[in-house]
């Protein structure tokens, strides 16, 4: 992704989880699509976001969460990638030895296989297209997150 900052930044989706597979729960991730419009692209760059909650996003909309399988939410994120004009992102910040990304692009709270509860730390994909103005949030869920 180009942030506008030099180098692209990486964008790292977990498209099953390995905590859960490995515990012996179901290892597929949970898509939630919201819809929407915009008015404005936001402008390109990098901050500091004072918090991220599914929670507040989901108590004004009836989000459904579909299972998806490794192949198919890969699938599904290259194909809506590759017609977006924009990508925003919420997640954490790393630096690898390659290159610096962002991670974390899920919800943060307790899971089957995690039990570290953390709030306000979401993650989600917010895809911009041309036509009509629209907007796709993508919001991931593991095994047993509410």
């Amino acid at each position: 992704m180009d942030a506008g900052r030099g180098d692209p930044l990486v964008v790292s989706v977990n498209t099953q989880s390995k905590r859960n597979r490995d515990a012996g729960f179901d290892p597929r991730v949970r898509l939630g699509i919201l819809r929407g419009s915009w008015e404005h692209l936001p402008p390109r760059g990098m901050g500091r976001c004072q918090g991220f909650d599914y929670a507040e996003i989901e108590e004004g909309a009836n989000i459904f969460y579909e299972h998806h399988t490794r192949e198919s939410l890969e699938d599904l994120l290259l194909e809506t990638t590759s017609r977006a004009i924009l990508l925003e992102v919420w997640g954490a910040p790393y630096h690898s030895r390659w290159k610096p990304g962002i991670h974390q692009i899920h919800s943060r709270r307790a899971s089957c296989a995690v039990a570290e509860d953390i709030r306000n730390l979401d993650g989600a994909l917010q895809f911009y297209f041309r036509e009509e103005q629209r907007t796709e949030l993508f919001l991931f869920k593991f095994c047993g997150q509410q």
